[in-house]
C-alpha cells in the first residue's frame, strides 16, 4: 500500500495511479453491485407466479454499453500506466550519485563510483542479515547499508554475482530485478531524509529472506563524510566481476581450449 508521500520524485505519481485506480475500480464495482441488487429485487419471482419469465436476448444497446466501458477502462489504464512508467525509466544525464549494487547469495555490494580519493570510487562490501535471539531478532546495526545524498539525481546500477535477485526498496514504490550478466538501472532523487528498508523481492536461494539492506538518506555533508570514512578505512576502488560465481557470461572470454597433448 502507498506509504508516506515525497519519499522520491516518483512516490507521489506512482501513489497516484494506484489511489485513482483503486477509485475508479471501486465505482464500476458499486455499479456492478447495485445493478445486481437492482435485478434481484425488482425481477424476483412473485407470490403465484409459476414457471419462467420472458427470456430476452441480443439487446443490443446493452451488449454495447458493456463492452465498450471496459474496452474505455482498459485503454485508460494502460495509457496512464505506460506514461507513469516511461517517467520512472527516464534515464538522468550526468548523475549526481552512480552507485553500482552487486546482489550476492545472501547480501549486497555497494560500489560508490566515481568518489573518493582521484574519483576511483570506494566500496562497501555487506553480510547477509545477523539473526539473534531476541526481539526483532535480526541485528540491525549490522545491515548492509547503501548511504545516499537527498535532493540530489542518482542512477543505480544493478547487477548479480550469482543468481536473479531484485532490488527492492518498498518505500521507494519500486524494484528491479538484477539479471546475471545483464546490467539494470534505476534513476531518482530522494527527496525525504531516513532510513527505509530494503530486500530482495526475488526467491533466490535458502537464506533469501536474510537477504536485507538499509537505505539511509542523509544531507549532502553526511554523504561526504560517509565517503570520506570508506576512504579512511582503505576501501577504496571498486569491487568488479571477479567475485561473480558465474564467470562465463556472454562478453566474457570463453575458457580456453586445451589442445591434446
Amino acid at each position: 500500500m502507498p506509504g508516506e508521500p515525497g519519499i522520491t520524485n516518483h512516490t507521489d505519481g506512482i501513489t497516484g495511479l494506484w489511489v485513482t485506480s483503486w477509485i475508479v475500480l471501486l465505482l464500476v464495482g458499486l455499479a456492478v453491485w447495485g445493478l445486481i441488487i437492482w435485478s434481484m429485487v425488482v425481477y424476483r419471482r412473485r407470490k403465484g407466479q409459476v414457471g419462467l419469465p420472458v427470456q430476452l436476448r441480443y439487446n443490443m444497446p446493452i451488449e454495447f454499453f458493456y463492452t465498450i466501458v471496459p474496452f474505455i477502462l482498459i485503454i485508460g489504464f494502460f495509457a496512464f500506466t505506460a506514461r507513469e512508467q516511461a517517467s520512472i525509466e527516464q534515464p538522468i544525464e550526468n548523475p549526481d550519485v552512480q552507485i553500482e549494487v552487486h546482489g550476492k547469495q545472501w547480501s549486497w555490494d555497494f560500489n560508490y563510483l566515481n568518489e573518493g580519493p582521484g574519483g576511483e570510487g570506494v566500496y562497501y562490501q555487506g553480510i547477509q542479515a545477523q539473526q539473534t535471539d531476541e526481539s526483532p531478532f535480526i541485528d540491525y546495526d549490522a545491515l548492509p547499508t547503501l548511504v545516499l545524498p537527498v535532493g540530489q539525481t542518482v542512477e543505480i546500477i544493478l547487477e548479480s554475482r550469482d543468481v536473479i535477485h531484485s532490488f527492492w526498496v518498498p518505500d521507494f514504490l519500486y524494484k528491479k530485478d538484477m539479471i546475471p550478466g545483464k546490467s539494470n538501472h534505476m534513476y531518482f532523487i530522494p527527496e525525504k531524509e531516513g532510513t527505509y528498508m530494503g530486500k530482495c523481492a526475488e526467491l533466490c536461494g535458502e537464506f533469501h529472506s536474510l537477504m536485507l539492506f538499509q537505505v539511509e538518506v542523509v544531507s549532502a555533508d553526511e554523504y561526504e563524510d560517509y565517503i570520506q570514512s570508506l576512504a579512511d578505512a582503505g576501501f577504496t576502488g571498486t569491487i568488479g566481476q571477479d567475485l561473480d560465481r558465474n564467470q562465463n557470461q556472454p562478453g566474457r572470454d570463453a575458457p580456453a581450449i586445451r589442445e591434446n597433448e
